[in-house]
């Protein structure tokens, strides 16, 4: 039976490698699948991992309707056993639902994956439908790691390494913006409410970052 399912984590715990590698482990199995990702940090079109790994896929719009895109690829004799849908946190309410449609009409399996929340600790939308209407909702078990030590459970927007909670939802990071160099961190919930990011600590005193770090280490809080 095909089920809807949305693998989450933060950022850098490996979301696009699973997905490529659910993708590699179908496909060598003669399953018949379409990838899709919407602002991936490669450029548009591809599925990327921080691993190096990378392939095509379709660009999600706003526009885009998954059902749609099944029927026709259907009608055009194109088999579709399941769908890969990465950074799935960008995709609207709506698609979310409509991927749920593809689930249970014409029983194709549907792979999303994304992060939950945004730099302000706020769901996505497109996460928040996940949340509701997946089969199955699993958290991924690589963990990333705050500046601490801890594990991280957050992600923080960056301008020039100082923690930002206000601004536009979406912001690809790496480049330069009006108020400066937009960055993304993942932190520990202690750090992201404190709005300490790595660089932050530092400038703040070399000896707490030390102590910060020995304490996440060994799970001690403060």
């Amino acid at each position: 039976m095909a089920e809807l399912v949305f693998f989450s984590g933060t950022m850098d715990c490996g979301k696009s490698t699973l997905a490529l590698q659910m993708h590699h482990n179908h496909a060598a199995r003669g399953r018949d699948g379409v990838l899709f990702t919407r602002n991936d940090r490669a450029g548009a079109a591809t599925i990327s991992s921080r691993l190096g790994l990378v392939q095509h896929a379709a660009e999600v719009g706003d526009a885009t309707d998954f059902w749609a895109e099944v029927i026709e690829r259907r009608t055009q004799g194109q088999p579709v056993d399941y769908l890969i849908a990465d950074e799935a946190q960008f995709y609207t309410a709506t698609q979310v639902e409509q991927l749920a449609r593809v689930v249970d009409e014409l029983e194709v399996d549907v792979y999303t994956f994304g992060i939950s929340t945004d730099f302000r600790a706020r769901l996505f939308p497109g996460s928040a439908r996940l949340v509701e209407l997946a089969d199955r909702v699993e958290v991924l078990q690589v963990k990333a790691l705050c500046w601490c030590g801890a594990r991280a459970t957050h992600n923080a927007r960056t301008v020039d390494g100082v923690m930002v909670v206000e601004g536009a939802q979406v912001v690809v990071g790496d480049v330069a913006a009006a108020s400066g160099e937009v960055a993304y961190e993942v932190l520990c919930r202690r750090h992201h409410m404190r709005r300490m990011t790595a660089a932050t600590a530092r400038a703040a005193s070399p000896s707490v970052a030390t102590l910060s770090s020995a304490q996440g280490t060994l799970g001690v809080g403060a």
